[in-house]
């Protein structure tokens, strides 16, 4: 009876190793959103690891994160470090092409190591900007089964939609302070063309 056990059980464990084996290799799992504010705005807030604390959800509020390379654009570096839920990776921005595009090799560490490659598109639209955020790499075998039983696509698209409704918000928030700025210095300004204002002359004494 055992042995009709220990071979059924055996049985299982290679169908599943088999199913696990199958499952794809590949992942990509895509959100977008539109935000009312020009590209050169929104496009700065991911060109820089250092504006992402304005926008990116905070997964632990103690972990510490590290820059590197030149403050924003190609060769940039972030790297963090916490406990096993935000684990460690880093980030290294490998493409920048102003208000366009900004592309990012992902790495973790842990508790699972992968890399995945990221990238934002910015597309002018109505007004406004269409971002579209895709993440992308390949499972090894753990992966595969770690995908057998959770949905990689829900998961991370969680966490995408979250990030791009505060960049949203932080985008616009940041065109909206510069119009600001700029109504207040053409305020200030004299329009080209016309003469600046003078002080009027003082009037001459009377003449005795």
């Amino acid at each position: 009876m055992l042995r009709k056990v220990l071979i059924a059980l055996a049985a299982v464990i290679v169908v599943l190793l088999v199913v696990i084996a199958l499952r794809p290799s590949a992942y990509r799992v895509e959100r977008s959103t539109r935000i009312a504010a020009p590209p050169d705005v929104v496009f700065g807030l991911v060109n820089d690891f250092h504006a992402w604390d304005r926008w990116f959800p905070k997964l632990d509020p103690e972990m510490k994160v590290t820059f590197g390379g030149p403050p924003s654009g190609l060769g940039a570096t972030c790297a963090w470090t916490r406990n096993a839920k935000v684990g460690e990776g880093n980030m290294r921005i490998t493409e920048s092409r102003p208000a366009q595009k900004v592309g990012i090799r992902l790495e973790f560490l842990r508790p699972m190591q992968g890399v995945s490659q990221t990238e934002f598109v910015f597309r002018p639209e109505s007004g406004g900007t269409q971002v579209s955020w895709v993440m992308s790499g390949t499972n090894d075998f753990r992966g595969k089964a770690f995908s057998l039983f959770a949905d990689m696509d829900a998961m991370i698209g969680k966490v995408l939609d979250k990030a791009l409704a505060a960049l949203r918000t932080e985008a616009e928030a940041e065109a909206k302070r510069r119009a600001d700025a700029a109504a207040i210095a053409g305020a200030t300004s004299t329009p080209a063309g016309l003469p600046s204002p003078v002080e009027p002359a003082a009037a001459s004494p009377p003449v005795k």
